[in-house]
């Protein structure tokens, strides 16, 4: 079936994006929207929802080859400290601003790019500064992603000492041959000794990623690299299956047809099978699945709050070049390149490029969407928010999610869907856009 304003879920993994990470698609977000609904929102006293922090951190060692993200991988330790600058006097304009001054911080994340990329002496001073205009201390949930090979015992010492309640290992794979075609700087001895390093400063939550269907995977590969993250028996997994962004290097080499990799990516059954695969093996060392990408050994004390209080529509301030943010029911982004960026802080200006505020009903159905990536929702919650019985509202939607074997439960007390639907689940969504939305290109 194809992914309406998605790349297909043919079996061929083709050129487009997959993932659906928000709701409306962001080709409508829009320069204009920046001063006719971001600046307003920004400048009205906050709505009674938690506040997060996001951090772009956009250097890398190395640049993936499926990395579609904003990441530099040319800048001197100069450039570093003058981007960190730059962050610094962002939040500082931030804290300015009605609907953020004051607010406390529930949930922080360190996103990049390469978080780790940071010397120890650049991670105190960024934290000093941020946490100074607003303290850190109320904050339940800090996210740190790291790349092993970045990671010493310095390094972690301090990040342990940020506060960090989740290290996030971006390992992706544990064969050599794997993590070389796909252009990860780090290789599998890094993975162990950064591990056991940060196994020796006890995070509270280590969290292990990889990713099913990268060149050069075959099934005794992954079935091998699965076998890895259960005997290092991380709190929790993170799985994605492989997409391709037009803005890759592997997409362009498909759609230039230079012939730069030999290598092919795997298709979409292979990819989900790859996951279903993985989901039995955890659940069988104990782990529990609780969305379409995460396993955690514990759910009674591992918790994804970034995640969770985002899809329920909670206020993100977005730092950094490329960011991603919302806040007051409108949903904005920086300056994606680094000069524009930079220029527009230092004249005093939040950095922003676009920004898009959805109606009542595109709220509900991006709330409704996002949440599905979990599983299951309660009708009850949708009915107490927006005033809206999801059962009647999505009903052909549903019902065709039925009709495909997708669907698990649909009543009163919960929508919940299969195993397989799961698996799939980002190629089901669009089934609940609105018309015309389901012909948009995403991005």
């Amino acid at each position: 079936m194809a992914d309406t304003g998605h790349a297909t879920t043919t079996e061929q993994t083709d050129v487009g994006s997959y993932f659906v990470a928000n709701y409306p698609p962001f080709s409508l977000w829009t320069p204009e929207a920046v001063e006719t609904d971001a600046k307003p929102a920004l400048a009205q006293p906050p709505a009674d929802v938690p506040l997060g922090l996001y951090l772009h951190i956009p250097f890398c060692r190395k640049r993936c080859h499926f990395c579609y993200f904003r990441v530099y991988t040319d800048k001197n330790a100069s450039e570093v400290a003058d981007y960190l600058d730059v962050v610094g006097r962002e939040w500082e304009l931030y804290a300015t601003q009605p609907a953020i001054a004051g607010r406390a911080l529930r949930f922080i994340y360190f996103g990049g790019g390469t978080p780790s990329f940071l010397s120890v002496r650049q991670l105190k001073s960024l934290v000093d500064r941020l946490s100074a205009v607003t303290p850190w201390t109320d904050a339940e949930e800090i996210t740190f992603e790291c790349e092993p090979g970045t990671l010493t015992e310095p390094k972690l010492s301090q990040i342990r000492d940020m506060g960090i309640t989740r290290l996030s290992l971006g390992v992706e794979h544990f064969d050599d041959h794997v993590l070389e075609l796909n252009g990860r700087a780090h290789r599998s001895a890094e993975v162990f000794r950064a591990y056991d390093f940060a196994q020796s400063l006890h995070f509270p939550q280590v969290n292990i990623d990889l990713i099913a269907g990268m060149l050069g995977d075959t099934d005794e590969k992954w079935h091998a690299a699965v076998a890895q993250t259960i005997e290092l028996s991380p709190d929790s997994v993170t799985i994605y299956q492989m997409e391709l962004p037009y803005n890759t290097t592997i997409s362009s080499d498909l759609l230039k047809g230079t012939g730069q990799f030999t290598e092919t990516v795997a298709n979409w059954s292979t990819k989900r099978r790859w996951v279903r695969e993985a989901f039995d093996a955890l659940e069988a060392a104990g782990y529990t699945v609780g969305s379409a990408y995460t396993a955690v050994k514990n759910p009674e004390t591992t918790r994804f709050l970034y995640r969770d209080q985002l899809w329920q529509g909670a206020d993100l301030a977005p730092l950094g070049v490329s960011s991603f943010g919302h806040i007051n029911g409108v949903h904005m982004q920086n300056q994606d390149s680094w000069g524009p960026y930079a220029a527009a802080v230092r004249r005093g200006e939040i950095p922003l490029s676009r920004a898009f505020r959805p109606t009542e009903e595109e709220r509900l159905i991006r709330e409704l969407v996002l949440q599905l990536k979990r599983g299951s929702v309660r009708p009850a919650y949708f009915s107490g928010k927006y005033g809206v019985d999801i059962v009647d509202r999505f009903g052909p939607a549903l019902a065709s999610l039925r009709t495909d074997g997708y669907l698990m439960a649909c009543d009163a007390d919960q929508v919940a869907l299969t195993r397989e639907g799961l698996l799939r689940v980002d190629s089901l969504l669009p089934r609940f856009f609105l018309p015309e939305h389901t012909d948009l290109r995403y991005t």
